[in-house]
């Protein structure tokens, strides 16, 4: 049985609609993809400012065209309220993955972070709420937990945001509440940790760890550790984050509605036992990475010192189970790393 047919208990018995925001980006078009290979209907919204036509493309060569054919591209903004009313007609489902990622972003240009995050989301809810939208799954952020110093990260014990980003996240938890007791919408939050896979880009400042050291040790350049390597995240393959955002959209569980959920592993990997997995598992097609070793310098501001989740409430309500760990999604996704990086490291 595929990850896919696996992912068919999840989904109602005849197709429904879904949009999905940020459709061209990472997580967005896998999400596109695992509901057109599932025969859903899918509207998509972007306004590529972070997103790729690539991504589509790809997602194109992947799918039938029976199932290409369900697949509606609309090409716009979030922060455009319009938008979003066009985008949610007739749509059953909302899967909100837009907006502008990354600490170091948000610290350099706060009121463009705070219009992508807050301003966005708000549009949706209302767009979704004047449209009768069933459920909306909105990507939320382990950066919610701050400064708070508990490990492992459990959902209602949360500290002060480090970074603009980080409140941004936290305030579309509030809204999504505000509108549930106001207005009675259906929104559930995923508390994403350190999501990897295929199609993440390794280019630009702001690019993720994993695809941007794969990338530097493809070119042969020094890979940088900030910090002294013992920072440690909860690295969470992206097949898993696409699980719980079909669970999440569907469950009827009331109790299960107007929540937020850590999704991860529950684990943590240091930044140099992550260096380590990286190269070793480059070393059979690069054999002169081997024993190569990384460089450190100073913290990165507004980063926290560790991050792992209690995955409990969402294992507990949702059903979600994973079925990558770190090193099974590195090893999953290293086949495309190397053909589609292969670019990037010649350059």
């Amino acid at each position: 049985m595929s990850a896919y047919d696996d992912l068919t208990r999840a989904l109602p018995g005849a197709p429904r609609t879904w949009l999905v925001t940020g459709v061209a980006g990472f997580i967005g078009s896998h999400l596109l993809e695992t509901l057109l290979r599932l025969d859903q209907r899918v509207v998509g919204l972007d306004n590529f400012s972070t997103g790729h036509q690539r991504n589509l493309d790809e997602v194109c060569a992947q799918v039938t065209p029976a199932q290409w054919a369900r697949f509606t591209m609309r090409h716009g903004d979030v922060c455009a309220l319009d938008d979003c009313r066009v985008a949610v007609a007739g749509v059953d489902y909302v899967l909100h993955q837009a907006a502008l990622g990354s600490v170091p972003r948000s610290i350099e240009d706060p009121v463009a972070t705070h219009a992508s995050n807050i301003t966005g989301f708000l549009h949706l809810l209302v767009a979704a709420r004047d449209a009768g939208v069933r459920q909306v799954v909105y990507a939320a952020s382990s950066s919610t937990y701050g400064d708070h110093p508990g490990l492992p990260k459990v959902e209602d014990a949360i500290g002060r945001p480090m970074s603009p980003y980080a409140l941004t996240k936290l305030v579309d938890e509030l809204y999504a509440e505000v509108f549930a007791r106001t207005y009675g919408t259906r929104a559930i939050g995923l508390r994403y940790f350190n999501v990897f896979g295929p199609r993440q880009d390794p280019q630009g400042a702001y690019a993720a760890v994993i695809p941007a050291w794969t990338a530097a040790l493809l070119r042969g350049d020094t890979v940088w550790v900030n910090g002294d390597g013992e920072t440690s995240r909860d690295f969470c393959y992206v097949a898993n984050v696409v699980q719980a955002n079909l669970l999440a959209a569907t469950t009827e569980d009331p109790a299960a509605i107007n929540q937020v959920y850590n999704i991860a592993l529950g684990d943590r990997t240091t930044l140099t036992d992550l260096y380590a997995a990286i190269r070793d598992a480059l070393v059979p097609h690069r054999p002169t990475l081997t024993g190569r070793l990384p460089a450190y310098r100073e913290f990165r501001a507004g980063d926290v010192r560790h991050s792992q989740a209690d995955i409990g409430k969402a294992r507990r309500l949702l059903g979600y189970a994973p079925t990558h760990r770190v090193a099974e999604g590195i090893a999953a996704a290293m086949d495309w790393y190397r053909s589609r990086l292969s670019g990037v490291a010649s350059a």
